[in-house]
């Protein structure tokens, strides 16, 4: 299924590809004939859920865990959190294009099962802004099992490192007025995560990844809703055919949950609860 719109100049000519197959994240995004995605550019895990929605330019993480395997907590049979959490790789269960009448857009229910035994829904929502070519998601988890669960959620926006070049950096409100390389770190692989919070407005954070020499020097503009995606985490891989930059939105710092939870940095999602999530992004 796939989101398009097309625009007068080059800045409003891009499409949106989305992978009802993966809870309606993207798999491609398309500017001006360019694909931003990866690809098969990517490193490998072993989990081939994974290796499919990283390939994309857009995948979510989430909602019961958000970094790599981990126990789970009070579990006497041995099982783990699976990388990225258990949502990725979930088809979605019905979808539904917005009107003619109304901005271009597409809405999803997913409900996924949680490892723990509980059930979550994640209604998600993507339009377009024709006048500004933003694209934006708003995501509902709602607790429709039986039991409480702490919910946590990652946005990867992935992109392509070959369409970089030397004079591409990162800049931000949550960096103040300093310009970071995007090659940040030490070796072939690298990733950090900092609080997103400071310098937001009105409650969003911005980071923008550019200039694309592929995209005759434009950028790739992110903004975030810190209520609920409070850090910014980044990571870059370049390790033997792997290429690829990541721009990650998330609701928790790096940290083992166990850490999180002793912190009283996990707070549970009670049955019949909601919690919402917002990004968007542009090219510009």
């Amino acid at each position: 299924m796939s989101i398009s719109i097309s625009g007068g100049g080059r800045e409003n000519d891009f499409q949106v590809l989305l992978d009802r197959q993966s809870a309606l994240d993207i798999g491609a995004f398309v500017v001006d004939g360019v694909d931003l995605s990866p690809g098969t550019a990517i490193p490998s895990d072993g989990d081939r859920r994974i290796d499919h929605a990283l390939q994309g330019f857009f995948f979510t993480c989430g909602p019961d865990h958000i970094r790599h395997p981990e126990p789970v907590e009070r579990s006497d049979d041995g099982k783990s959190f699976p990388l990225h959490g258990s949502l990725c790789g979930t088809p979605v269960e019905q979808t539904q294009m917005s009107a003619p009448d109304a901005p271009p857009g597409c809405s999803a229910q997913t409900e996924v099962l949680l490892v723990n035994g509980g059930r979550a829904r994640v209604s998600r929502r993507w339009a377009v802004n024709a006048d500004t070519a933003e694209v934006t998601l708003c995501d509902r988890v709602t607790n429709i099992g039986n039991t409480p669960f702490a919910p946590m959620l990652m946005y990867h926006i992935n992109i392509g490192g070959w369409l970089l070049g030397e004079e591409t950096r990162i800049c931000g409100t949550m960096f103040a007025d300093e310009k970071r390389g995007w090659r940040f770190g030490e070796g072939d692989s690298a990733h950090f995560c900092l609080p997103a919070a400071p310098g937001a407005e009105d409650g969003w954070a911005h980071v923008a990844l550019g200039p694309f020499e592929a995209l005759a020097g434009r950028s790739l503009a992110v903004r975030f809703s810190t209520g609920t995606l409070p850090f910014l985490q980044m990571w870059r891989c370049q390790r033997g055919t792997a290429d690829v930059i990541s721009i990650e939105p998330v609701s928790h710092r790096l940290a083992k949950r166990t850490e999180l939870a002793a912190a009283g940095e996990m707070p549970v999602l009670e049955p019949g609860k909601t919690v919402e999530y917002a990004l968007a992004f542009q090219i510009r």
